[in-house]
């Protein structure tokens, strides 16, 4: 389904409940999942598993030893994590980077909460974090009510942003959706500060493809999102300057994030969030 018909259903909830849909129709196949189902998952072996666990047919075919597990054995804490910084409101073919982020994350709560999974949410804003919906009861529901009441403002700018909440050692995974484009070094220091061995971390960076092509032509008018200053300037004078810039500073982001457990998902506006999702499924459960 196409991120503008999500859009012009303006229900997160139901947006998020398609997108979830879809995914598991894919991944499943004619398989369904829903109420009166148990819905189930695969991870890989770890030491300590019963060998009996193993998917040995699912082996033959992948080489891989997987072990079935059913939702209540999940039971995984997901942190989710929006960025509300003002160049979130970016937009292009109508649909907005916030717009497509709250989808994308409305709906792997869904999935979450298929899966009995514990989950929080917490935004980034103005240099500060903070905590929309702590774990616990009704958390799924308060997940999406908070998304849809977010709104993107102003800058996201920590010189050292170690935050309370994210330096416990538990086994946890956080999923971070933002334009992942930074003034400084804020957003790798973040990613620095937080990441540990027992947690792991998947970034969305969602860019729009204009953004990255810089296919214009004739003056512009150039807005800072963040910082409301305007310039206006020949898009011809700066497209080379600017790709030049753009390409090198997603090159070096790609090296600095080789991070164990950090995982790097670059998508960009047009592409549909179902199948975003179905293949970041395909390298780990989220």
């Amino acid at each position: 389904m196409l991120t503008t018909e999500l859009i012009k259903l303006n229900n997160l909830q139901l947006a998020g409940r398609l997108v979830s849909e879809e995914v598991m129709l894919g991944i499943h196949g004619s398989k369904r999942s829903g109420i009166g189902t148990e819905f189930e998952q695969y991870r890989h072996y770890e030491p300590g598993d019963d060998p009996k666990r193993i998917d040995w047919k699912l082996y033959a075919r992948t080489q891989k030893h997987l072990v079935r597990e059913s939702a209540t054995e999940s039971n995984l804490h997901i942190r989710f994590v929006l960025d509300l910084s003002g160049s979130m409101n970016y937009q292009e073919k109508a649909v907005s980077r916030l717009q497509y982020c709250k989808i994308l994350l409305a709906s792997l709560a869904y999935l979450g909460y298929r899966q009995s999974d514990q989950m929080s949410l917490y935004t980034l804003q103005n240099g500060d974090l903070q905590t929309l919906v702590p774990s616990g009861k009704q958390s799924f529901q308060r997940i999406l009510y908070s998304l849809e009441k977010a709104e993107a403002s102003g800058q996201w700018r920590n010189s050292n942003p170690k935050f309370p909440e994210f330096q416990q050692k538990q086994k946890e995974l956080i999923v971070i959706a933002s334009d992942f484009l930074q003034a400084d070094d804020e957003w790798l220091k973040l990613i620095h500060n937080i990441a540990n061995p027992r947690r792991e971390i998947v970034i969305f960076q969602v860019l729009g493809e204009d953004e990255l092509n810089f296919d214009l032509k004739g003056f512009y008018r150039f807005k800072d999102l963040e910082t409301q200053k305007e310039v206006e300037l020949q898009a011809e004078a700066i497209k080379d300057g600017f790709k030049t810039a753009i390409s090198d500073y997603l090159n070096n982001l790609e090296v600095a994030l080789r991070i164990p457990n950090v995982n790097l998902i670059r998508i960009t506006l047009n592409e549909p969030i179902a199948r975003v999702i179905a293949e970041s499924l395909k390298k780990r459960k989220l």
